[in-house]
Formats: C-alpha cells, sequence, structure tokens
C-alpha cells in the first residue's frame, strides 16, 4: 500500500514511462490502489448511512453494480 502522495505521484508518473514494462506494472498498482479506495469510500457512505442508489450515483454507475460489487458478505443486502 502506498504510504504517501508522493509515491502516489511517482506511481502515476511511472505509468506513462516510455517502457512498457514499467509502464503496465504501474498500471496494475493503480488499479489495485483504485479499488481499495472505492471500498473504502462506499464503506465509509454506508456507514453516514448513504443508500446505495446514492453510492451509485456518485460512482456513475448503477445500483445494482455498486451493490453487487460491494455489499458481498457484509450483512448489507
Amino acid at each position: 500500500m502506498l504510504t504517501s502522495m508522493s509515491e502516489a505521484k511517482d506511481l502515476a508518473t511511472a505509468a506513462g514511462s516510455a517502457d512498457p514494462k514499467i509502464g503496465l506494472r504501474a498500471v496494475v498498482a493503480l488499479r489495485n490502489l483504485l479499488e481499495k479506495l472505492e471500498a473504502l469510500q462506499v464503506r465509509h457512505a454506508r456507514e453516514l448511512g448513504w443508500s446505495w442508489q446514492e453510492i451509485a450515483d456518485a460512482l456513475q454507475v448503477s445500483k445494482q453494480a455498486v451493490h453487487k460489487k460491494h455489499a458481498r458478505g457484509r450483512g448489507d443486502r
């Protein structure tokens, strides 16, 4: 997991590398970070009482998609 904003910036810069090996590895790391951040924010929104529809609207996806992705095993169905 990234520990500072400078590391995140370095990773974003690496994603634009002319070397595909470096760029693709950075893309994978960014994708993993994005998934973790999304899960964190969805959990936080639910804790604050947001509906699945409100979260879906904010993420610009369907209610069904966000619910399917984030409600598993959380007793939140």
